[in-house]
C-alpha cells in the first residue's frame, strides 16, 4: 500500500455527529503528518445535516451517470444515524457504495452505518457488528451476515464495524495502526486525549441491551 491513504467518509440526511467526527478527528491529525488525505461525499456536494441538525459540507457528490467526480478512495467509511432508515432503499447511494467499496482497501461503518454494508450486499457472510439499541432490527433485516453482538468493533477481511457512535474512534485507531504502525495511532490518541479501548471484544453494552 502506498504511504498516503484518502479516507473518505459517505454522508447523508441524518447521520449521526460523533459517527463521523471521531474518526475524522483521527485520521485529520493523520492527514496533518501528510500521511492521508480526507474527503466527505454525499449524493450532491454541499450541506449535508446531521440528525443533531448543524450540517456539514460534502465536498464531493454522485450522482447515477458516472457517480460524480470523486476520486477513488483507500478507506471508505459510513458512518450511522436516523437517516440510514431512509438510506437503505437510496438505489443510487447504494450503487455508489457497491462501486467504491469494491475498489476501497478498506471499508468501515460506525453504528448502522452497518446496515448500508448490508443492504447493498457487502456483509453476507461476513461477521460485522451495530449499534445494540437497533441489533434486533439488523439481525431481523439482513440476516445473512453473522452478526456479533458483543463486540466494540468487528475486523472481517477488508470490512471494518463498529458499535455505536463513540465506538468508531476506537475502530479508526486500529485502522490507522493497521495502516501505518501501532506508535503512530498511539500518538494520535495522545493527541486527541483519548482512552483508546484497543480489545475489539471489549463491549460493556452488549450486556445493558441484550
Amino acid at each position: 500500500m502506498s504511504d498516503q491513504k484518502t479516507f473518505g467518509v459517505m454522508l447523508f440526511e441524518g447521520f449521526e455527529l460523533l459517527d463521523v467526527f471521531g474518526p475524522l478527528e483521527a485520521f485529520g491529525m493523520l492527514a496533518n503528518m501528510g500521511r492521508c488525505r480526507v474527503l466527505t461525499v454525499a449524493e450532491r456536494a454541499g450541506a449535508v445535516a446531521s440528525a443533531q441538525g448543524p450540517k456539514v459540507i460534502a465536498d464531493f457528490g454522485f450522482t447515477e451517470a458516472g457517480f460524480g467526480d470523486c476520486p477513488p478512495i483507500d478507506i471508505l467509511m459510513v458512518p450511522g444515524g436516523i437517516g440510514t432508515r431512509t438510506e437503505i432503499t437510496n438505489h443510487t447511494a447504494l450503487e455508489w457504495l457497491i462501486a467504491h467499496a469494491q475498489q476501497a482497501e478498506i471499508v468501515a461503518s460506525v453504528c448502522t452505518g452497518s446496515a448500508m454494508l448490508a443492504q447493498a450486499g457487502l456483509l453476507d457472510g461476513r461477521r460485522a457488528t451495530s449499534n445494540k439499541m437497533v441489533f434486533q432490527w439488523v439481525m431481523e433485516q439482513w440476516p445473512k451476515v453473522k452478526w456479533v453482538h458483543e463486540a466494540r468493533w468487528v475486523d472481517d477481511g477488508k470490512f471494518s464495524t463498529s458499535s455505536g457512535v463513540s465506538a468508531g474512534i476506537d475502530m479508526a485507531l486500529a485502522i490507522i495502526a493497521r495502516i501505518t504502525e501501532v506508535e503512530t495511532a498511539e500518538q494520535i490518541a495522545t493527541w486527541m486525549e483519548y482512552e483508546w479501548h484497543r480489545d475489539a471484544g471489549w463491549d460493556p453494552f452488549a450486556k445493558i441491551t441484550r
